[in-house]
């Protein structure tokens, strides 16, 4: 990752939040966010993850919005 976007990454407020409903709900949010900023940071909920690892929920929403995760630190993912 490059120093400006790691600085991006790291600046970035979290402006979605992954919960009880799941990927699926935010699939369209996420795009829709990317197409107006370089980077997104998302939460991911307890109740999102369940029994999941964060990086597999991420990596799988990320696959779903054509996306890429740049980043995956605790239960917060950044993707471009």
């Amino acid at each position: 990752m490059s120093d400006d976007l790691a600085t991006k990454a790291h600046e970035a407020d979290v402006t979605v939040w992954v919960g009880k409903a799941g990927i699926e709900s935010v699939v369209e949010e996420l795009s829709d966010q990317l197409d107006d900023r370089d980077v997104v940071k998302v939460k991911f909920l307890r109740s999102a993850r369940g029994g999941d690892e964060t990086a597999d929920l991420a990596a799988d929403l990320a696959e779903r919005t054509g996306t890429e995760v740049i980043d995956v630190r605790g239960n917060t993912a950044v993707y471009r």
